[in-house]
C-alpha cells in the first residue's frame, strides 16, 4: 500500500518529533495548500469563495480558537459569539481612528483586544468549573452584544447601528471594502488561516500545551508538581480570545463588509461548539473537519432536494439542518468523542497497516 513508513529512517529526535514525521502526510499537505492557494481562486466562482469557503476559513478560525480553551485547556466557553464581536468592534474602531494603519496590524490589534476581554472573563475559571463556568461565559454573551448595542461610540454614532468596512490596501491590492475582489479576500483569509493553524498546531505540542492538557486532565495533580492554574487558565482564555476575535474582524472586513451585533448573537456561540465537538476536541484538524461539515450541510440541504425534483420550503431546511446537527452531536458524543479528526486517524492507522488493519 502507498502509504507505508517502511525505509523512512529518523536520525534525529528533532526529527522523529517532527510536525508531519512522515513523507506521506507531508506530500499530502503540500498538494493541499497548493490546491488552496492556486487552484482554488483560479477556478472558483464568486459565489463559492463569498458564500462558501470565506465563510468557512472564518468559522475554522474561531473553533481553533475555541478548541485550544476546551479541547486542549478543558475550559468550556459559550461565549464565542461574544469575543468575535469584541473583534470585529475593535478593528472597526482601530481602523476608522487610524486609517492609515495596515489592516493586518488592525486585526492583530482587534485580537489582543478581544484577548483582553477574555483574560477578565476567565477569571471566574479559577474558582468555578464545568457547568457553572459554562453559564459565566454564557454571561459575557450577553453582555457584550448588549454593551455593543447600547453604546452608539462602538458604531462611530451610526443611527443604523451598523458596522461598514472601510476600503484597505495590501501591496496595492484592495482587500476590504465593496470592490475589493472575492480572490483577494479569500487569499488574505487563507493566509492568515494558515499562519495560524500552524501556530495553534506547535503551541499545542510545546510547553504550554502541555500545561493546558496538565490543567485539563485533573487540575489538582497538576498543581501539585509545578504547574499554576490561575496562569495557565488565563493564558488559555486570551490565546482562545485572540483566535476569536481575529475570526470576528475577518468576518466584518474579508466576508460579510457590514454587520451588526445579529451577526454575533448565541447562535454562533452554538455553531461553533458544535463545529469542535463534531470535528474533534484537542485536535487542529478537528476544527477545519468541523467548520467544513457545518459550512457544507445547510448548502447540501438546500441543493439535494432540487436534484431529485423536490420543493423543500426554507424552513423546513432549517428545521432538518437543526436536527442533523443535534443527531451527530449525540451520535458523536456516544460513539466517537474525539470526532471526525478520530476517524480520520483510525483511517490512516489502518492504511498503515494493510492488510491486516484490525
Amino acid at each position: 500500500m502507498f502509504y507505508r513508513e517502511s525505509g523512512q529512517f529518523k536520525t534525529s529526535y528533532a526529527a522523529d518529533q517532527a510536525l508531519l514525521p512522515i513523507a506521506q502526510d507531508r506530500w499530502f499537505v503540500v498538494l493541499v495548500i497548493a490546491l488552496a492557494f492556486v487552484v482554488v481562486p483560479l477556478w472558483a466562482d464568486e459565489y463559492w469563495l463569498q458564500a462558501v469557503l470565506l465563510q468557512f476559513l472564518i468559522y475554522a478560525m474561531a473553533a481553533m480558537g475555541l478548541n485550544l480553551l476546551l479541547g486542549y485547556a478543558g475550559q468550556l466557553s459559550l461565549g464565542t459569539g461574544g469575543f468575535m464581536a469584541v473583534g470585529a468592534y475593535a478593528a472597526y474602531k482601530i481602523t476608522t481612528a487610524f486609517p492609515d494603519l495596515n489592516i493586518i496590524v488592525v486585526f492583530m490589534l482587534a485580537g489582543l483586544c478581544a484577548a483582553g476581554v477574555g483574560i477578565l472573563f476567565g477569571i471566574p475559571s479559577l474558582r468555578i468549573k464545568g457547568f457553572y463556568l459554562a453559564v459565566a461565559t454564557l454571561a459575557s454573551q450577553f453582555f457584550l452584544v448588549w454593551l455593543f448595542n447600547k453604546v452608539p461610540w462602538f458604531y462611530n454614532y451610526n443611527p443604523s447601528g451598523t458596522l461598514t468596512a472601510p476600503p484597505r490596501e495590501i501591496f496595492g491590492y484592495l482587500v476590504t471594502g465593496p470592490r475589493a475582489l472575492p480572490e483577494v479576500r479569500y487569499l488574505v483569509a487563507l493566509t492568515l488561516v494558515a499562519v495560524f493553524a500552524l501556530l495553534a498546531r506547535n503551541l499545542v505540542r510545546g510547553r504550554v500545551g502541555r500545561s493546558w492538557m496538565a490543567i485539563r486532565d485533573m487540575d489538582i495533580a497538576a498543581e501539585i508538581i509545578g504547574f499554576r492554574p490561575f496562569q495557565t487558565k488565563l493564558m488559555a482564555f486570551a490565546i482562545s480570545s485572540f483566535y476569536c476575535g481575529l475570526a470576528g474582524a475577518m468576518q466584518l472586513f474579508l466576508w460579510l463588509g457590514s454587520v451588526e451585533t445579529e451577526a454575533f448573537d448565541i447562535i454562533v456561540s452554538f455553531l461553533v461548539l458544535f463545529m469542535v465537538i463534531i470535528g474533534g476536541l484537542g485536535s487542529t484538524l478537528g476544527s477545519f473537519l468541523g467548520a467544513g461539515f457545518i459550512t457544507l450541510v445547510p448548502i447540501f440541504l438546500t441543493n439535494a432536494p432540487r436534484l431529485v425534483g423536490l420543493d423543500m420550503a426554507a424552513d423546513l431546511q432549517k428545521h432538518l439542518e437543526l436536527m442533523i446537527f443535534g443527531s451527530l452531536i449525540i451520535f458523536f458524543l456516544i460513539t466517537e468523542p474525539l470526532g471526525l479528526a478520530r476517524l480520520w486517524q483510525v483511517t490512516k492507522e489502518k492504511l498503515r497497516r494493510w492488510p491486516f488493519p484490525y
